[in-house]
């Protein structure tokens, strides 16, 4: 058993079975993206009461997932790194960071124009938003520990150990809605229970919130093979490939 979990965090194993898998990933998310966009902002109906401004649904929702998704994996990633001495596992939680920070941006940004319309203002320090701001500043916090100590392992158990324990803001964010009144409306789409939208809505919401997991795997693996080139440009079977390549 540990000498698959070993096999498995190796980062040449990883680089040469993560090839197939990558243009695979990247055209799945690809092509879901374009279906769930274009069904949802051109072709599901209006809602009765927001009318065509609930649109932004199909981009803020699965931002908001993947925003919160991206730190448990960082978390995860971390542990394994700091436990196991995988450092595969911190490559993952490198390549991961910036995604992470970007969907929690648009998660903000998106919900702020989408607030206009609903709430009549951009911004309220509401429970919801006020614990996804603090995760934005869980994630540069992260990236900006990575680059903040001279070894390169010290920024990585720096930034892990951030990770794990910021990530109990997780359910913070999640449960804000119900352990306080909060002008954001409760989740508007769960796996758990039934939609409360007609399928013509919800249908293209799953679809994006699966295209956005899709990209956000296609993406880790791209830039985590990256992330091996980079850390072990001077092992041997690196510069085999190189010169390859050449």
């Amino acid at each position: 058993m540990w000498g698959l979990i070993h096999k498995l965090g190796s980062p040449k194993w990883f680089y040469y079975r993560s090839a197939a898998l990558q243009p695979w990933c990247w055209g799945v998310a690809t092509v879901l993206l374009l279906v769930g966009s274009v069904w949802g902002l051109v072709f599901a109906p209006a809602d009765y009461q927001q009318g065509n401004s609930f649109r932004i649904i199909y981009v803020h929702v699965p931002a908001a997932f993947l925003a919160q998704s991206v730190f448990v994996a960082m978390a995860v990633s971390g542990l394994v790194f700091m436990v196991w001495k995988i450092k595969l596992a911190d490559m993952a939680a490198a390549a991961m960071a910036p995604l992470g920070a970007a969907m929690t941006f648009v998660a903000l940004f998106s919900g702020a124009v989408w607030g206009v319309p609903t709430w009549g203002t951009w911004w309220i320090w509401d429970a919801r938003l006020t614990s996804m701001l603090i995760l934005l500043f869980l994630y540069l916090g992260v990236i900006a520990l990575r680059g903040a100590f001279s070894r390169r392992d010290s920024g990585a158990r720096a930034a892990s150990v951030l990770a794990m324990v910021g990530v109990i803001n997780i359910p913070i964010i999640k449960y804000s809605v119900d352990w306080w009144y909060t002008l954001h409306q409760p989740a508007s789409f769960t796996l758990t229970s039934r939609p409360a939208m007609p399928m013509e809505m919800w249908l293209p919401l799953l679809i994006m919130v699966v295209g956005f997991y899709g990209f956000f795997i296609a993406l880790t693996l791209t830039r985590t093979r990256s992330e091996i080139l980079r850390r072990e440009a001077n092992t041997r079977w690196v510069k085999a490939l190189l010169e390859e390549v050449n």
